[in-house]
């Protein structure tokens, strides 16, 4: 692969003119010095195909880093080794801290520091935080917003002062709103249009109307953008999840994604970050169908992992389906592409926003079918049947079998698996915390539902009830991921579906089987999509001799008519 610098002048080239080359040589001589003061141990390489990623809010989660750090023994006991912190910089937090500020200063409160308290202070304590979860065995990643910012970012109030303001060309402003025409509201329902007048001009805006797009078109921007990825670095976080990319570059008569310029951007942030540390992931948040993602890999050289957000929506299907086409025909090599080697999905059941139906990933078929069938109540509705705003929990009418045996689905896929903070216990939609944050922000944004403080008062006395529904959930939860960590195959094994039979060799759709390979080392899953027991043929002779799975679970083994029942909503992992 060529030189990370070499690589950064020729996206440079591409991007902008020979006027702008003097400011890439001055920030590549920076680079250079940066390197120099980084003294941290490589890390392991593509040691986030081997993640269990645990996301959460650090204040609903247990009100700022030195509850968060008390819980570390919690987290790791779970079996995580990754935490996704969701927005933790400055912010006003009128989109749940995704319209940043300030790019380089975590929220005071988070950190148990006074309003006034400098960035440096602020980096002491997030950096100590960063030293305790490592020396846990737990790495960390962040959000981080490059598409836009918050209109109340120094920047941004710069830039509406005048026109002839240095930071006008930061952002996009207009003189009317008809530009980029062709750009969808991806908001739909919440907001009216890309664009927002301000005084006698427009500013252009993919999300909230406070979330003004940046303007990468200048140079400077990219630069100063790079800069505050390189200021986390130097603390030690370990990677980035780079949220709304595919909007960065805007083009007149396009719909403003997926663009080629796009691609160039996250290859020169890449290329910054494998020069001064290797292996520091970047996430790609891309709403988009897998052969659209798949392009933010590269070849190696943009993102090192993208969600797989079509998964998710097709899990679902085929759990209320009690069928295992929908997950078998997104994994299809028809509609998921092979990745390159070193790349990674990041897969997930629910995450901070809703269980998302944009036909960008599902048809209209899929999307009614997935929404008459889960959205269960009127408010959990979001933006006009685009999607459900409701706890996994809630989604599987507080079952735990159902809930353990959506997880066993999702760990068992290929990809990092994502786990949403109080899915493991089954949380449930938060109605208290919606309704403050709509008094707060003054949106009606069902997705607050899906948030919500954790009570660890009360979660500990339902955890040590093991008759208690949270009890029932975690125990499954927490010994699938557990079990999942000791094997390789889970994170880097390639996929193999299989047809499944009744003892008669009749097909049966309900359960659904494949195995996970990695070198030597193979794992079957079966899973029971079906309310009813099913009995079905023995995938390989050898498994009439076992008595329980990997999980220790015990079995029904029919051996002379070479059988085994699966029960209702049931699951098994085998190492074969």
């Amino acid at each position: 692969m060529k030189d990370p610098k070499s690589k950064m002048t020729s996206i440079w080239q591409k991007l902008y003119s020979e006027d702008d080359s003097e400011m890439l040589s001055s920030f590549i001589g920076q680079l250079d010095a940066t390197k120099k003061q980084i003294s941290f141990p490589p890390r392991e390489e593509e040691w986030y195909k081997d993640a269990i990623v645990y996301s959460l809010y650090v204040d609903l989660f247990n009100k700022d880093f030195p509850g968060l750090e008390q819980k570390l023994d919690y987290l790791q006991k779970l079996g995580v080794n990754c935490l996704w912190l969701l927005p933790i910089l400055d912010s006003p937090g009128k989109d749940a801290g995704f319209d940043i500020k300030d790019y380089r200063s975590i929220r005071p409160d988070l950190l148990g520091l006074a309003w006034d308290a400098s960035n440096d202070e602020k980096a002491v304590v997030f950096a100590n935080f960063l030293e305790k979860a490592h020396s846990k065995g737990i790495r960390v990643i962040f959000d981080i917003a490059i598409n836009h910012t918050s209109d109340q970012h120094p920047w941004f109030l710069e830039s509406r002062k005048s026109t002839d303001n240095p930071y006008r060309e930061y952002y996009i402003w207009a003189e009317d709103d008809k530009g980029y025409h062709d750009a969808r509201i991806i908001f739909e329902g919440l907001c009216e249009s890309n664009w927002e007048k301000d005084g006698e001009h427009y500013f252009f805006h993919r999300f909230f109307e406070f979330q003004p797009d940046l303007n990468y078109r200048n140079p400077e921007v990219l630069i100063a953008m790079a800069e505050n990825l390189i200021f986390w670095l130097k603390l030690g976080v370990d990677g980035f999840r780079a949220d709304a990319i595919p909007y960065l570059w805007k083009e007149e008569g396009t719909e403003c994604e997926n663009l080629p310029q796009t691609h160039l951007l996250v290859k020169f942030f890449r290329a910054v970050l494998d020069h001064l540390r290797p292996e520091t992931l970047l996430l790609a948040e891309a709403c988009q169908k897998p052969d659209k993602v798949v392009k933010y890999f590269g070849e190696g050289d943009e993102c090192h992992a993208g969600y797989h957000f079509p998964l998710m929506p097709q899990m679902f299907k085929s759990l209320h389906m009690q069928s295992s086409s929908p997950v078998r025909d997104v994994l299809s090599k028809e509609v998921t592409p092979d990745i390159p080697e070193e790349s990674q999905w990041f897969t997930f059941l629910r995450c901070h926003d809703e269980l998302s139906l944009e036909l960008v990933y599902v048809t209209e078929e899929d999307r009614k079918y997935i929404h008459d069938n889960y959205c269960l109540e009127p408010e959990w509705n979001f933006r006009l049947g685009q999607g459900v705003s409701a706890r996994l929990s809630e989604l599987m009418k507080r079952d735990p079998d159902s809930i353990g045996l959506a997880y066993a689905m999702m760990l068992s896929l290929p990809g990092t698996p994502v786990i949403y903070y109080g899915d493991e216990f089954g949380k449930l939609n938060d109605k208290e915390y919606y309704e403050e944050q709509i008094k707060l922000t003054g949106k009606d944004d069902t997705r607050f539902l899906v948030r919500g403080k954790l009570d660890w008062e009360q979660i500990e006395k339902d955890l040590n009830d093991p008759e208690s529904f949270s009890s029932k959930v975690y125990k499954q939860i927490s010994l699938m991921i557990n079990t999942r960590k000791n094997y390789l195959s889970f994170g880097r094994g390639k996929l193999d579906m299989i047809e499944v039979s009744d003892p008669d060799g009749n097909k049966v759709e309900e359960v659904m089987g494949y195995y996970r390979t990695y070198s030597c080392n193979r794992i079957l899953v079966l899973l029971n999509l079906s309310y009813k027991d099913m009995p079905i043929s023995l995938p390989f002779s050898r498994l009439k001799i076992y008595k329980q799975d990997m999980l220790g679970q015990q079995l029904a083994i029919d051996v002379d008519n070479k059988s085994l029942n699966i029960p209702s909503r049931g699951y098994y992992w085998f190492y074969v």
